[in-house]
């Protein structure tokens, strides 16, 4: 069977909760965990301040519009998704499904992808990407979750902390 990919269905205004919703279910319904393996709407937490100091905090869609589906597409697995209520088609040239290109899903934040790093707090490392590439440093804190490293970088002359991405950097070796 071919890999998963992920495709864009397009739903009208307000319907993204409830095509998601339902496509789970048929999904769970008919168990086709194998040709739909997700269904995802992205959003974003937006913490709004009324005037009065109380803090009201909510979900805001990126994509208003737009349902995000992992599945193998097959005949079975278009129609499912395709004859969903409020459900509109799939994103692509002349409504042909397009799965999304890798930079296109990490964009998105839909697969987090995990980097090995061979380093260490403390380790001195060698930039290797960016603009500060051919610079060295050394690591004051990993935060993998964000795929953030924090290095402190000697710059003419004055030591200044930077913040590179995991893949950035690689390990002085002795």
């Amino acid at each position: 069977m071919e890999e998963a990919r992920w495709y864009v269905a397009h739903t009208f205004s307000g319907y993204e909760n409830k095509v998601a919703s339902d496509i789970q279910i048929v999904v769970d319904n008919r168990n086709l965990h194998d040709l739909i393996q997700e269904v995802k709407i992205p959003t974003e937490t937006v913490v709004e301040v009324k005037d009065d100091g109380t803090k009201k905090e909510y979900q805001r869609k990126l994509m208003p519009g737009y349902v995000f589906v992992k599945m193998v597409m097959t005949d079975d697995s278009w129609h499912i998704v395709k004859d969903i209520r409020g459900c509109t088609g799939f994103v692509g040239p002349e409504g042909d499904p397009m799965p999304l290109t890798d930079e296109e899903v990490r964009k998105n934040s839909l697969e987090r992808v995990s980097v090995e790093v061979a380093y260490a707090v403390g380790d001195l490392v060698n930039v290797i990407d960016g603009p500060l590439e051919g610079f060295s440093g050394t690591v004051n804190s990993i935060d993998a979750e964000n795929n953030s490293v924090e290095v402190t970088v000697s710059m003419f002359g004055r030591e200044n902390r930077v913040e590179f991405e995991l893949d950035q950097l690689e390990k002085v070796e002795e």
